[in-house]
């Protein structure tokens, strides 16, 4: 087996890059307070119509913070009641559970990416890989 340490070097760089990105993603998944996500829900809620409609009605509730009488709601409990929950509080409950979730499972990912760049680093700088495989750790 050849020892190709321009491969090896290109490999180190782009697994650096990729830990150096999903690093920063999980610790800003790990950091956003309850108002930040508030506020990111929000504006997510604002501007996508057809999610909206799914999660009043998998969730069976109505409106960001408060129902408009006048809009629309595909909410179960519109037929039953003329009062619903909003929509907020139930969807602050997952998002923050989803955001810990990725955050911790990105923050896992990335040290073992620099796992493979240490490893990579060492390995590239051995004189001959096959003379003593025990000198690699």
């Amino acid at each position: 087996m050849k020892h190709h340490q321009v491969s090896l070097f290109f490999y180190m760089i782009i697994l650096l890059l990729v830990f150096i990105v999903q690093f920063s993603v999980s610790c800003a998944c790990l950091a956003l307070n309850e108002g930040q996500q508030a506020q990111l829900l929000e504006v997510g809620w604002n501007n996508t119509a057809s999610a909206r409609d799914d999660i009043q009605r998998n969730l069976n509730c109505c409106g960001f913070r408060s129902f408009n009488q006048n809009d629309t709601c595909p909410a179960s409990c519109m037929e039953s009641s003329s009062f619903c929950q909003p929509c907020a509080p139930i969807i602050g409950r997952y998002a923050g559970e989803v955001l810990r979730f990725v955050g911790g499972i990105g923050l896992f990912f990335s040290f073992t990416e620099i796992l493979g760049v240490w490893l990579t680093y060492r390995y590239r700088n051995q004189k001959d890989p096959r003379a003593n495989p025990s000198a690699f750790l």
